[in-house]
């Protein structure tokens, strides 16, 4: 078996990893908030476990922080710290199903920048299967039955989603010569920074929102470590497919941890998107140039690992 394909393979299973993190993070946000404390206060938990986690790493293993593109690192600390401060703002004003299905246009906004900015441009089989995987996203999320307003939860969501796609995009950009514990500690000084102004509002008296919040930011960190690692051998559109499991896992979580409805819809949007993402998986490679940078990360050429 090629090395490229072994990467490919492991990058994958990171992703999925990464989804069932994700999810499970989703449902310990949630909490923290229905106990009282504000989206932003729970952002600005969520990094601040994140930062230590990350420093912690770097003090246990000498040598790991090793930055570099200072000006994308900066990138993805801003727009990835801001699109999940919007995300938990969203969820303050609109549902749960609205606000993950608008933020989760990111993998789309994620395709569209890297084809102009990293020219990955996607297959047709991938193409289709990101299409057939997306409106398995859309059944999950509330049976198929979200209904949007343009109001102010509504384009938070969706800025989100935009946001994500920009931060995303440079962790693909970075993870040619960038490790992946350097690229989180960029996001979690970002989402740090845009988060502080929430301090200072009242916090809750409730030990489950403090629990739930701390929770959800050691569950975020193995997500967000586990996601990044794998753009180091997969292409924003394979990853992108892959990350359309994120919400389908979310839904999970919530109806195995807080007893939510599953509707048959739902049922038909799961199949639709794990579907979509096996046939992308299958049909949707392309050979890479051996020369690429992108093909040196899958043979495990360049040496920044930790």
């Amino acid at each position: 078996m090629s090395p490229g394909l072994v990467a490919r393979r492991r990058g994958r299973a990171l992703l999925f990893a990464s989804a069932g993190f994700f999810g499970l993070a989703a449902i310990l946000a949630r909490t923290a908030t229905q106990a009282g404390m504000g989206g932003g206060q729970v952002t600005l938990v969520r990094f601040s476990v994140g930062l230590a986690s990350v420093v912690a790493l770097f003090v246990a293993r000498p040598g790991t922080f090793r930055p570099r593109k200072p000006m994308l690192l900066a990138a993805r600390g801003f727009f990835g710290g801001l699109a999940a401060l919007l995300y938990f703002l969203a969820l303050e004003r609109v549902s749960a199903g609205e606000a993950t299905l608008l933020n989760n246009t990111f993998p789309i906004f994620a395709v569209l920048l890297s084809l102009h900015v990293l020219d990955e441009r996607p297959t047709v089989h991938l193409a289709l299967a990101l299409a057939v995987a997306s409106a398995g996203v859309y059944l999950v999320l509330g049976g198929g039955e979200v209904r949007f307003a343009l109001g102010a939860g509504e384009v938070l969501g969706l800025v989100s989603g935009l946001l994500g796609g920009a931060a995303v995009t440079a962790i693909r950009a970075l993870r040619a010569n960038v490790n992946a514990p350097t690229i989180f500690f960029s996001f979690s000084v970002g989402g740090l920074l845009v988060s502080l102004p929430y301090a200072t509002a009242p916090w809750p008296h409730a030990p489950t929102a403090y629990v739930a919040a701390l929770a959800c930011g050691v569950v975020a960190f193995l997500a967000q470590l586990s996601m990044t690692q794998a753009y180091g051998a997969l292409s924003v559109p394979e990853a992108a497919l892959w990350q359309q499991l994120t919400p389908i896992a979310s839904y999970a979580c919530a109806a195995v941890f807080l007893g939510e409805r599953v509707a048959p819809a739902t049922l038909v949007g799961v199949l639709l998107g794990v579907g979509g993402i096996v046939y992308g998986s299958i049909l949707g490679h392309r050979a890479r140039d051996p020369g690429s940078d992108e093909a040196r990360v899958a043979a495990g050429i360049a040496a920044e690992e930790p």
